[in-house]
């Protein structure tokens, strides 16, 4: 079981942050659960490109409004707390948030943590196994949040 609070990861190497958002990867590919999940906040007024073509994502936005422009197929949809969105076709996309837009990612296959967007806003595919030291860390962590509470 992984129990793990975004307060643990902020200012971690799992909390990535660029010019115009914040993603918190909450869990990677290191855990062995065969997706990721990413806690992202994207700044109002910025436009953001992105291209998973190596990556199934669904996105399901919690705060704010904005827009995604499917790039593809040439579509603008207006987003707003409830949202969910699933680029189901690798489309490229462009993100539009008119206020803070807090978001939940989730990927498929799952991030490492370590890719970078290229020129075109995509991911690299990076395959690692499970990191059974993450996983014995996150019991040990477990393990002693039973014992505070008993």
């Amino acid at each position: 079981m992984i129990v793990r609070t975004l307060d643990e990861i902020t200012d971690t190497d799992r909390d990535v942050k660029t010019p115009n958002w914040r993603s918190k990867r909450i869990v990677l590919a290191g855990d062995g659960v065969g997706f990721s999940v990413h806690e992202t906040v994207l700044d109002a007024g910025t436009v953001n490109d992105f291209w998973y073509a190596n990556h199934i994502e669904a996105v399901f936005v919690t705060e704010g409004e904005g827009e995604l422009y499917d790039k593809d197929n040439d579509v603008t949809y207006q987003l707003g707390p409830g949202s969910i969105y699933v680029l189901s076709g690798n489309e490229r996309h462009q993100l539009r948030p008119r206020t803070e837009m807090r978001t939940v990612c989730v990927f498929n296959p799952p991030v490492t943590g370590r890719e970078v967007h290229d020129e075109n806003g995509v991911y690299p595919l990076i395959r690692i196994e499970p990191d059974e030291t993450a996983a014995a860390a996150q019991a040990e962590v477990q393990k002693t949040r039973v014992e505070e509470a008993s």
